[in-house]
């Protein structure tokens, strides 16, 4: 994407982003520990090895980071690890910029659908995620998570 005034850019992370990205995960995630107990792996994840290994993608606008995406190629679809937008740019159609771009993402790696999981308590993405066409595929607890995977299939050359 082309950076004009507020239009979002989506760009590879570096290792300068860390400390941003963090506080996104920390300002975004922060209304879940109550509900699930604990902070959700989101909120303790190593960002710096996720960027060394390629996998982060952050969206600014305005010159400044307003979200990131966690996610990478699978066997049989494009994984979705994690996707946050910050709490004060909610709203303005980010997290969306985000989905298409995984989409393209899967699309140009010939992969046929897009793959992620969220937590059992977390209603709101549960619904989220449903109405951007994603379906439940099953159940798990990992990590000491309730985990609902789910998969949103592609048409070719869908976003």
């Amino acid at each position: 994407m082309t950076m004009l005034s507020n239009t979002p850019l989506i760009r590879s992370a570096t290792s300068a982003d860390v400390a941003r990205i963090g506080a996104i995960a920390r300002a975004a995630y922060a209304k879940y520990v109550p509900r699930i107990g604990r902070e959700p792996a989101p909120m303790v994840a190593d960002f710096g090895a996720e960027i060394a290994a390629q996998r982060i993608v952050v969206i600014e606008t305005a010159g400044k980071i307003s979200g990131y995406l966690i996610a990478w190629p699978e066997a049989d679809a494009y994984f979705i690890d994690n996707i946050a937008v910050d709490p004060a740019c909610q709203g303005e159609g980010l997290g969306r910029y985000l989905m298409e771009y995984a989409a393209a993402e899967a699309n140009r790696l010939r992969l046929s659908a897009l793959r992620l999981y969220t937590n059992v308590l977390m209603i709101e993405n549960l619904s989220m995620y449903a109405h951007l066409g994603f379906v439940e595929t099953h159940r798990v607890i990992e990590k000491g998570f309730n985990r609902v995977y789910m998969r949103r299939s592609l048409a070719r050359g869908e976003p």
